[in-house]
């Protein structure tokens, strides 16, 4: 069985697309009817998260801590209970891609890190777009890593210990512990996933800061980041 985790803190308006996605991703004929369960962390949701993951047959583990790291750990618990091999990783503003779980899962590795691309820029200026597209590096052997985008075996997760309770970096964590363990990684452009560029974090330090922080340097220094001879901070 492949199970995809989602943390999820009052996710209502994106987690139905992001399902929905994961839902045609878990039909791809190259798994060969594998089955696929998606497991949501609901942390501290006020809102109708919970119900519009019932409504796509979802898992659901509910906690009460607000750190990303603990809701992720949660669901890998759970999908690890229900007897997971693989565990497949993204977020509730995300569109996974129809190949997603079958490139990662023959990826030839006990783990995949993938990238990301925003689907939508919102108001983001032109500079912060361009600034993003040379600081993401798309290409096979990027070292990139986003919990968006992100596969493990589950031997190899037990291995490197699991999800840290982090607020924020806890897919590096996670990283950084399967190198440690000495398990091979593939990091692969493709599939990429395609996540949004909303203000709104959910994480601090998280994707969405990220892109706020970029979009300040990207002002402050008022040039074209990816031209020739141009320094990227």
């Amino acid at each position: 069985m492949i199970a995809v985790i989602v943390p999820a803190h009052n996710e209502a308006a994106d987690i139905a697309r992001c399902l929905a996605a994961v839902a045609v991703a878990g039909k791809h004929p190259g798994l060969d009817g594998e089955a696929v369960v998606a497991v949501v962390a609901l942390d501290a949701c006020t809102d109708a998260t919970a119900a519009a993951c019932a409504g796509h047959g979802a898992a659901m583990v509910a906690l009460d801590a607000r750190c990303v790291g603990a809701a992720r750990a949660a669901a890998a618990s759970h999908a690890l209970a229900l007897g997971a091999r693989w565990i497949a990783s993204t977020d509730a503003d995300t569109i996974v891609p129809p190949d997603w779980l079958w490139k990662q899962t023959t990826c030839g590795a006990d783990a995949f890190c993938g990238v990301v691309e925003v689907r939508d820029w919102l108001d983001y200026p032109p500079l912060v777009r361009e600034a993003f597209a040379v600081c993401e590096h798309a290409r096979d052997g990027h070292g990139h890593v986003h919990g968006a985008n992100l596969g493990v075996s589950a031997a190899a997760y037990r291995a490197a210990g699991g999800f840290a309770p982090l607020v924020t970096g806890e897919d590096v964590a996670l990283v950084q512990a399967l190198q440690q363990a000495e398990v091979s990684i593939a990091w692969h452009a493709r599939p990429a996933v395609a996540t949004s560029a909303r203000r709104s974090a959910r994480a601090p330090r998280g994707f969405s800061g990220f892109l706020r922080t970029l979009e300040r340097e990207v002002l402050d220094a008022g040039v074209t980041l990816w031209a020739p001879g141009a320094v990227v901070r």
